[in-house]
C-alpha cells in the first residue's frame, strides 16, 4: 500500500472517526461516573466543589473539608462521618447518574441525532464548568511548600486532571456538529 492510497483510506474514515469519538467520549463518562458511587472518587472532587461559588452550596460544611481529606484507598471512619454529614457521598451519586447520563445520551445519537446533539451540548458545559475549578481551586496549581516552581502555570495532579477537560469539551464539540449534520439530513430527506 502506497503512501497516498493509505492517506485516501484515512480520509474515508472521517465518519468512523467520529463516532469512536462519541464512543470513547461515552466510555469515559460512564466509567467515571460509575465511579461516583465509591468513596474515594467522591472524595476526591471535595475541593473542587468546595472551592467552587457555583457548587459549595451543595456541601453542609464546604470551608471545612481539608482535614478531612483521605488519600485514596484510607478509610477513615471519623473523615468517612464528617463526608457523610457533609453530603460528600450523595452529592457524587448525583454527579455519577449525570455523568452516565451524558455518555448515553451521546450514544442515543445512532437512533436519534436530536438526543446526540443534547447529549453532545451538556457534554461541552459539563466541561465549562469543570475548567473553571482552575480559577476557583487553588490547589489546582503546585503549591508553595519551599520549591520556587510552583503556582500559575504549574498544574498539580488535580489540575492536570482538570485541563483534560478541553479535550472533552473539543471532542463533544465535533459530536455535536456531526449530530447537527445528521439531525439536518434527517429532516430534509424526511
Amino acid at each position: 500500500m502506497s503512501f497516498s492510497s493509505l492517506l485516501e483510506t484515512l480520509s474515508g474514515l472521517s465518519s468512523l472517526s467520529i463516532r469512536f469519538l462519541r464512543i470513547a467520549i461515552a466510555i469515559v463518562l460512564i466509567w467515571i461516573g460509575g465511579l461516583k458511587v465509591y468513596n474515594y472518587e467522591a472524595e476526591g472532587i471535595v475541593p473542587f466543589v468546595a472551592n467552587s461559588p457555583v457548587m459549595s452550596f451543595l456541601y453542609a460544611h464546604p470551608s471545612e473539608y481539608k482535614p478531612y481529606m483521605q488519600k485514596e484507598g484510607e478509610a477513615n471512619p471519623e473523615k468517612i462521618a464528617w463526608h457523610t454529614a457533609n453530603h460528600t457521598y450523595l452529592f457524587s451519586y448525583g454527579l455519577g447518574a449525570v455523568l452516565v447520563l451524558f455518555g448515553i445520551l451521546l450514544l442515543l445519537n445512532s437512533y436519534n441525532p436530536a438526543i446526540g446533539m443534547a447529549g453532545a451540548a451538556l457534554v461541552i458545559l459539563m466541561s465549562v464548568v469543570t475548567l473553571s475549578f482552575l480559577i476557583t481551586t487553588k490547589d489546582s496549581w503546585v503549591p508553595d511548600l519551599g520549591d520556587p516552581n510552583h503556582g500559575f502555570p504549574l498544574l498539580s495532579a488535580r489540575g492536570r486532571l482538570v485541563v483534560k477537560d478541553i479535550i472533552m469539551m473539543a471532542g463533544a464539540f465535533v459530536a455535536l456538529c456531526d449530530s447537527a449534520k445528521q439531525y439536518l439530513h434527517k429532516t430534509q430527506n424526511a
